[in-house]
């Protein structure tokens, strides 16, 4: 989160007790708070994912259909030939973090 933005919603929750701002404005400054919060992407090699995968019992068809891209993109990661774009690699991390179930409906 940013220093400003720090400042902002300190701001917000001082006021909301002297009943300046409201409760809703103060959750929707909470909100945009939270958004931010969110972790960065962690790189990977392509042992690590491999290690992922395997941890997990998925075959690299399986890896590849959850995140939306080819075997063959899930082939060059783990040789290390190329490397994940960002949004697989989030996944990945998530997978590595928490599991593939989060992914199951």
């Amino acid at each position: 989160m940013t220093e400003r933005l720090k400042r902002i919603h300190g701001m917000a929750q001082r006021y909301n007790t002297l009943d300046v701002v409201n409760d809703e404005t103060l959750a929707a400054i909470e909100t945009a708070v939270n958004a931010r919060n969110i972790p960065e992407v962690r790189e990977m090699s392509g042992g690590l994912i491999k290690e992922v995968r395997i941890r997990y019992n998925l075959s690299q068809a399986v890896l590849a259909l959850i995140t939306g891209m080819s075997v063959e993109s899930v082939s060059k990661w783990e040789r290390n030939e190329s490397k994940p774009n960002k949004a697989a690699l989030r996944i990945i991390n998530i997978i590595d973090a928490k599991g593939p179930d989060v992914f199951l409906i």
